[in-house]
């Protein structure tokens, strides 16, 4: 296990193309970061520098306190589990696995060297055997973490997708490394297998405690597998948190709608001042500014401002639950059922919405209804700076 460190990290392709702009980042020992945003953020580059397959343009990383910019990635004591597998395909699951440690020069005991005119053959023997026998010892002990006992005599063209996927965890465990690298792998599985595997890797986490980096476009694991995560855009770091301080307290509008399923909605909203109380006025509703937010409003009357508003806090049971809540009045165009929860798209004035409400709520496509507001969670942004005020 280690600690690591990126400071000022930047990567610069031909052309001047900034790929990863002054990355500083500390990922503490046994940690579990996921490195998460849209494509072409910047994220896998990172990584792939980490793992000193992609040469750095500027600034230091460091593994377990040793800087390793000029170190090559087989010395780095990482392991790294690609999207596409990267299997052989003429080897069984145990060859698979015990690749990497055969090509690497065991190390004996000095006292165990014997000395004599037969002591090379003797201790080349030796050496063989006991190299073996710790191949198969770490070997048998991934395959048995990871559930794959009987599947070592198989080859891959003979395994599903999720099993392939242990098979290639398993060649990293072997290694014992002090960091696991993440490239997106669960993204060549199907919906139902990308959730077992999600559960096995964080269940993998959990017994191993070794560091681990995970980068992934899909925010939904990003979540719930995390201990915090990295949100990046263009190259450059929006915030880092734990998942619930990215869901709560957004640092900006586009962690706000990147982060959550469905997405946060937005409002293009005047600040006013209406006999001394504040309100937020849309073209098509009018909310009270809450008490606790007077503070920090004030300073935007008669200014353009984004609200945000996720739809679990507007028309959810939680939001009906309230005392006299405020509410919009909005048109119902599509009903999504989901079974535990009903999604209703909604029309108000000319911005659409989306509502997470009660699945036996009664409701048609084309019925105009009030949806409760939870105000105490809803969110102001600047709209210039894209930077979250409430």
């Amino acid at each position: 296990m280690a600690q690591v460190t990126l400071e000022h990290v930047g990567k610069v392709y031909p052309g001047d193309v900034r790929a990863v702009k002054d990355f500083n980042l500390t990922i503490e020992d046994g940690e579990f970061i996921v490195m998460v945003g849209p494509s072409g953020c910047g994220k896998s580059t990172t990584l792939r520098m980490v793992a000193g397959l992609e040469e750095i343009s500027e600034g230091t990383i460091k593994i377990g306190g040793r800087v390793v910019n000029d170190v090559l990635p087989k010395d780095r004591n990482i392991a790294m589990v690609f999207q596409n597998y990267a299997l052989y395909p003429d080897k069984t699951v145990y060859e698979n696995m015990a690749f990497c440690l055969r090509m690497r020069k065991y190390q004996p005991e000095d006292d165990k060297q014997r000395k004599g005119p037969f002591a090379p053959l003797i201790n080349w023997w030796r050496n063989r055997r006991e190299k073996n026998a710790e191949i198969d010892r770490r070997v048998r002990e991934a395959a048995d973490i990871l559930g794959i006992q009987d599947l070592l005599d198989r080859r891959p063209k003979a395994l599903s997708g999720g099993q392939r996927q242990r098979v290639a965890v398993g060649r990293c465990i072997v290694r014992n490394p002090a960091v696991f690298l993440f490239d997106e792998p669960l993204s060549n599985l199907d919906a139902k297998m990308r959730v077992q595997m999600r559960t096995e890797i964080s269940r993998l986490h959990n017994k191993l405690r070794t560091t681990m980096i995970y980068v992934t476009h899909d925010q939904t694991e990003a979540m719930t597998m995390g201990d915090r995560i990295v949100v990046m855009k263009d190259g450059v770091i929006q915030q880092v948190a734990t998942p619930s301080e990215l869901y709560d307290n957004p640092n900006n509008i586009f962690v706000a709608g990147f982060i959550g399923t469905p997405p946060m909605n937005f409002f293009d909203v005047e600040i006013q001042n209406n006999d001394g109380e504040l309100a937020i006025k849309s073209d098509a509703f009018t909310l009270n500014v809450p008490q606790n937010w007077m503070d920090a409003v004030a300073p935007h009357v008669g200014h353009r401002l984004t609200f945000g508003l996720r739809p679990e806090h507007v028309g959810s049971p939680s939001a009906e639950a309230q005392n006299h809540p405020q509410t919009i009045a909005a048109d119902i165009e599509v009903i999504e059922p989901m079974g535990s929860e009903t999604y209703l798209y909604m029309k108000v004035g000319d911005a659409g919405f989306i509502a997470r409400v009660d699945p036996h709520r009664a409701c048609s496509v084309g019925d105009k209804i009030d949806l409760a507001v939870m105000m105490d969670k809803a969110h102001l942004f600047n709209p210039k700076t894209t930077e979250r005020i409430i």
